[in-house]
């Protein structure tokens, strides 16, 4: 345990680059051990670390900080440094979500970079190992997705949380990581099933999307610091909306991103067959004006692993012509005005309220 009572505070407008620190800190802990054991692994950990460390906005810890502080909790106390580290853990999660979403969507580029697989696919090709080299890399993601899934757990518990706060958090955390995972899964059930329906993809956005991003990290938070039950249910109804808005502005760039600033090639989305709210309105509204031209268009489009940039530009007009595009941004911008609502008939501190009012907005209105 590292329990610090003597930490010097922890900085609210500093969380991105303290989070970052203690990732660093505890890679080079954990690579330092596997070394004296396993080097060929510890080399391999390579691309999980470069992945996590290498973007990202620290949303999740972000959010479970304001959680802590919504109920209570001081940047200047002693638990504070523990509290960032059980936070910086939700990176970790992330980083198994982001690597085991890549080999399912056979995704090319992350963040700039190769996807893991394509990574271990690279280097099998390179050495000229045996056997296949699609296969070593989807193997090598499979085992660097589910350590990083170990590892968040590692440095949850290893955070210095007391005994009662880690009882506390072990609830939401438990919710957290099935509820991605089930996500995950009904995002590729949708794909084979071609399931079309509005109320699956929002499902899909609260499950994969909201819950791990927004309203289980702020249920994180608040049960660390021991908030009662009307402020963890303020917070989830909030983190709720807010985390469903931040995945429908993700699936709008999805479609509409600029590559040089997303790190992925546009139309990926498309090219993958997702069932995104923006293509079930767009595929409803086609039906809906009887749209024969934009309904062949954009099934054209949808899992089209050949789709060119013609294509996603026909894809992007159809969508816009038949107002699909405005239709999600009134959404999200209905989630955001929800979100504002339940902050306001919740009893958190006023920092909390105003820094998580911004934060609303800075996670449903952006460019990547």
């Amino acid at each position: 345990m590292h329990s610090s009572p003597r930490s010097p505070a922890v900085a609210d407008d500093d969380l991105p680059d303290l989070v970052r620190a203690e990732l660093v800190s505890f890679f080079e802990a954990r690579q330092a051990a596997l070394r004296t054991s396993v080097d060929e692994f510890a080399e391999a950990t390579d691309s999980l670390i470069e992945l996590v460390l290498g973007g990202g906005k620290r949303l999740r810890p972000t959010f479970a900080w304001w959680g802590w502080r919504a109920a209570g909790g001081e940047p200047s106390s002693p638990q504070a440094r523990s509290v960032l580290r059980a936070a910086s853990a939700l990176e970790l999660i992330q980083g198994c979500a982001l690597v085991h979403d890549d080999l399912m969507d056979d995704s090319p580029r992350r963040r700039g970079l190769p996807t893991v697989h394509v990574t271990f696919a690279e280097r099998h090709r390179r050495s000229g190992w045996a056997t296949g080299s699609d296969r070593f890399g989807m193997a090598a993601a499979v085992l660097l997705g589910d350590l990083s899934l170990a590892w968040a757990d590692d440095m949850l518990r290893e955070s210095g949380l007391s005994t009662t706060a880690a009882a506390r958090a072990a609830r939401p955390w438990q919710a957290m990581r099935t509820e991605m995972l089930a996500g995950q899964y009904l995002d590729m059930l949708a794909q084979v099933r071609g399931d079309e329906d509005p109320e699956t993809a929002l499902r899909i956005d609260r499950l994969k999307s909201a819950a791990y991003t927004v309203e289980r990290p702020l249920h994180l938070g608040a049960a660390i610091a021991g908030a009662p039950p009307e402020v963890v249910d303020g917070l989830r109804a909030y983190g709720r909306a807010v985390g469903v808005a931040f995945q429908l502005r993700d699936d709008q760039l999805g479609v509409f991103g600029d590559p040089a600033v997303t790190g992925k090639p546009a139309g990926d989305d498309l090219r993958e067959g997702k069932r995104t709210l923006l293509m079930s309105i767009g595929m409803r509204r086609a039906a809906e004006q009887a749209n024969d031209s934009a309904s062949a268009i954009l099934r054209a489009a949808v899992g089209n692993a050949e789709l060119d940039e013609d294509g996603v530009a026909a894809a992007r007009a159809v969508l816009l012509d038949l107002g699909a595009v405005a239709e999600v941004e009134e959404e999200i911008d209905r989630l955001t005005d929800q979100a504002s609502t339940e902050l306001a008939t919740t009893p958190i501190t006023s920092v909390a309220r105003e820094r998580l009012i911004g934060l609303a907005a800075s996670a449903t209105r952006r460019d990547h």
